[in-house]
């Protein structure tokens, strides 16, 4: 599966933006979908994931409460929502697939664990 992550931009703090990732090739609903981000000079580190039906989510504690992962299968498509941003969030957010089936555990965490990357799209926030 190719991915491509667009959405992102220049925003102000307590703003809101939606990232969207694009997925190609078949069987997109198999799929784990996740969010990740990489600010300067820090490790990717992990944000968000979604179910392959969509129905479970977990999220990572800094963003707990302002961010929301979705997806629409018949658009192989995944998103995420970010309100109240701050500038903490400014990064470059990549989309991931995982072929393994989601279950709560901190595997998912991990970037090694993901089978497949899309480009980054920058996130910048100003105070």
């Amino acid at each position: 599966v190719q991915l491509q992550a667009y959405g992102g931009g220049l925003v102000q703090a307590k703003d809101s933006l939606r990232l969207s990732c694009a997925a190609s090739g078949r069987a997109f609903s198999s799929y784990t979908m996740g969010w990740f981000r990489q600010a300067p000079g820090k490790e990717r580190e992990f944000v968000a994931v979604i179910s392959a039906s969509g129905v479970s989510t977990d999220y990572a504690d800094s963003v707990k409460g302002r961010f929301t992962i979705s997806r629409d299968n018949a658009k192989n498509t995944v998103y995420l929502q970010m309100n109240n941003l701050e500038p903490e969030d400014t990064a470059v957010y990549y989309c991931a697939a995982n072929a393994r089936a989601w279950y709560r555990s901190t595997y998912f965490y991990t970037s090694q664990a993901w089978n497949y990357w899309g480009l980054g799209t920058q996130v910048t926030v100003s105070s």
